[in-house]
């Protein structure tokens, strides 16, 4: 399992990219369990008011979330570069600079 961590505006994004063998998450809309690599983060958006309260850049915004859209990538680069560009178009529709998001992707330790 490997884990891709978004930092920008003082907050953070963090999801995962399931590897080969482990078993992905299986729920209503999950890709097809024959991929071999499967990307599965929260999507969010801001909105006037509702949602949850975020602080940005030092302000505070209200952000609403959608369910997850898990996909599946026949190779791990391309679930990687999917996963980096997913974590950064979040960013961006909270008023972040894309370029300025720092994105690392780390092995997730086993428990």
């Amino acid at each position: 399992m490997l884990l891709v961590c978004g930092s920008g505006g003082g907050t953070d994004l963090t999801g995962t990219v399931f590897e080969r063998g482990e078993d992905p998450p299986s729920y209503k809309g999950a890709p097809d369990e024959d991929a071999p690599y499967v990307w599965v983060c929260d999507s969010f958006y801001q909105v006037e008011s509702g949602g949850s309260a975020l602080r940005v850049d030092g302000s505070e915004i209200r952000v609403a979330f959608e369910e997850p859209m898990p996909r599946g990538f026949d190779t791990k680069d391309t679930a990687v570069t999917a996963a980096e560009e997913h974590v950064r178009t979040q960013f961006a529709r909270i008023g972040v600079d894309p370029g300025t998001v720092d994105v690392e992707v780390t092995k997730a330790d086993p428990v």
